[in-house]
């Protein structure tokens, strides 16, 4: 759903050999996956469903590869999204995504630039970013870990919500990466590295 392209450039210009698939088999072949998107849960869902790649994508992440979900790729991640109430989600990790509410003056969606307060200074994404370091947003929804202790960095929008999850083998951006300029290209290239 969405951004493959740009996430696919991205992580060549990094080094990376990218093979874009919908194939589980090539799939369970793959040292790292890389699961972006852009677009709705449901929608999203109902589409991994259809090609058999949810059970694809849990086999790779718990047979303990590296894994990374961009925007609504870490929304499926989760148990259940606001978007799409009557739908589940992967249920990889504990929580539910949630739309921003009284903004006041602030617009949804949230996009354009934002800061990372980084908050695991040990995750290996942030290997050698500074904090405060910037990324390129842009969505409506975002994800509430009931384990606050997977959150390695935050974003300040009306509230604080987590900007990025770390769980073991599990990365996942709210933010765009492949569109976050030099932060971006150092954080793909430390994903690139693992």
């Amino acid at each position: 759903m969405g951004n493959i392209h740009s996430v696919k450039k991205a992580l060549e210009a990094r080094g990376a050999k990218v093979v874009v698939t919908s194939n589980p088999i090539e799939i369970k072949r793959s040292a790292k996956l890389v699961l972006p998107g852009v677009g709705a849960f449901g929608d999203a869902m109902a589409e991994l469903q259809k090609r058999n790649l949810v059970a694809a994508i849990t086999e790779h992440i718990y047979d303990k590869k590296v894994f990374l979900g961009i925007c609504l790729g870490m929304h499926l991640l989760f148990e259940s999204s606001e978007e799409s109430p009557d739908v589940l989600g992967m249920g990889i990790l504990k929580g539910r995504v949630e739309k921003f509410k009284n903004m006041g003056q602030l617009k949804v969606p949230h996009m354009g630039w934002n800061q990372i307060k980084i908050r695991k200074t040990n995750c290996p994404l942030f290997k050698g970013l500074k904090e405060a370091s910037e990324v390129y947003f842009c969505h409506s929804y975002y994800p509430k870990p009931k384990d606050s202790d997977i959150v390695a960095g935050s974003t300040e929008y009306g509230e604080d919500f987590a900007s990025i999850v770390w769980q073991a083998n599990i990365f996942a951006t709210q933010f765009h990466p492949e569109k976050s300029q030099k932060t971006g290209q150092e954080m793909l290239e430390n994903f690139v590295a693992l």
